[in-house]
């Protein structure tokens, strides 16, 4: 996407309203210029740094791009038929034009190869031609029935090369409880994966993208507890970022709530069995399920810091970061220590993360009259190197650009 930035003026130091213009804990300090935008107060690599785009987004989940425009999908709330889908333009003023609403909890947004726009509600997938004269009129249903009961009722989606769509489907506890938070029987199978379709699992939709009659669904992995950041990378390996179990001490209280688990890198092969809820980390037994065969599921790719909420993925081919080639840039949502950050990967010739990651941005603590809680929640990368992220909690656009 080629941009063509606005110019902005700027006063030595001044705060951009988040959502709320009287909250102070939800505002951002700006200084100077990034790349076009005003510079907020956030750590970047040397040679990069983040500008403000705009705020009042409400509770935004997910971003797209379409010819020059940035499709944004907002929950509302965790309520059904309060969701929309927005639409801004980075080289105009800011000014969201609503262009769905009335939608059951949108969240993942994806661009088909053929211009349509898939958008995952809670309750199924649809898709809609923003080009056509009606936006509402042109969608159409690719996928009913998704539950939107439990804990994780939000699907991922990602792209499938010249095959549709990957559909996650997270679990309905955090590890397999029943409605009542009664433990499971660890001598019987978790009774999510007798669900349809299973919970905490990854499907894949196969269709032409024309959606004509011939499409096909499949369950492709099990055993992944909340998987939003999925991407399938040149060589068809997908790649998923799974949300690790709260409250582990509460089962066994040796283990600490603040270092276990760890959230999980997954290479997701067609028909692999992953851990949850019977295994954590490298092939450890959960407390719930101490006789688990552990060695029987697909090991983690990489440990990631517990809690850290992976829930966006992209595979990464611009300059921003260190080293050159290509990087798997994953931004961390969660509140504690080690979230609220975007750290990046080396990655291979094929797109596999190497080595250990960096920090790409950073110190996104609560800092009041200067940023609010870091929450990035969705990234999209741009055909000018630059990232942008959306915060759902700050209900605001942020872009990661070269310094200039």
């Amino acid at each position: 996407m080629n941009l063509r930035l606005f110019k902005v003026a700027f006063a030595s130091a001044w705060l951009v309203s988040v959502a709320s213009p009287a909250n102070a804990a939800r505002t951002y300090a700006v200084s100077g210029s990034c790349a076009g935008f005003p510079k907020v107060a956030l750590t970047t690599r040397p040679g990069s740094c983040v500008g403000f785009v705009g705020s009042g987004l409400g509770f935004p989940r997910g971003l797209a791009e379409h010819r020059g425009h940035i499709y944004i999908t907002d929950l509302g709330s965790r309520l059904p038929g309060r969701g929309r889908v927005l639409r801004v333009r980075l080289d105009q003023p800011w000014k969201p034009v609503v262009v769905l609403t009335h939608l059951d909890r949108p969240g993942a947004i994806v661009t088909g190869p053929e211009g349509y726009l898939y958008v995952a509600e809670s309750n199924r997938i649809f898709r809609f031609n923003p080009d056509a004269p009606s936006p509402a009129a042109s969608v159409q249903a690719v996928l009913t029935g998704l539950p939107t009961n439990g804990l994780h009722n939000l699907p991922g989606l990602a792209i499938a090369h010249g095959r549709g769509l990957f559909v996650s489907v997270g679990a309905e506890s955090d590890n397999c409880e029943d409605a009542d938070g009664r433990r499971p029987n660890p001598n019987r199978p978790c009774f999510e994966f007798t669900r349809r379709p299973p919970r905490g699992s990854i499907l894949r939709l196969t269709l032409k993208w024309r959606l004509d009659s011939r499409k096909s669904l499949e369950l492709f992995a099990t055993g992944i507890r909340n998987a939003l950041a999925m991407v399938q990378l040149p060589n068809g390996a997908l790649l998923a970022a799974s949300n690790g179990r709260d409250n582990i001490d509460a089962a066994d209280p040796r283990l600490s709530d603040e270092l276990l688990p760890h959230d999980l890198l997954l290479k997701v092969d067609p028909g692999s069995r992953h851990g949850w809820p019977y295994c954590f980390d490298l092939d450890r037994p959960s407390p719930e399920f101490p006789r688990a065969n552990c060695a029987a599921f697909a090991r983690p790719l990489v440990l990631l810091p517990p809690h850290a909420a992976p829930l966006s993925m992209l595979l990464y081919r611009g300059k921003l970061g260190v080293g050159v080639g290509a990087k798997l840039v994953i931004a961390f949502h969660g509140y504690r220590a080690a979230g609220h950050r975007i750290v990046a990967f080396a990655a291979d010739s094929n797109g596999m993360p190497t080595g250990s990651p960096v920090d790409l941005v950073w110190g996104w603590t609560a800092l009041p009259n200067v940023r609010p809680q870091g929450a990035p929640v969705a990234m999209l990368a741009l055909a000018d190197g630059s990232i942008l992220v959306l915060e759902d909690h700050n209900g605001s656009l942020l872009r990661l650009a070269a310094a200039r």
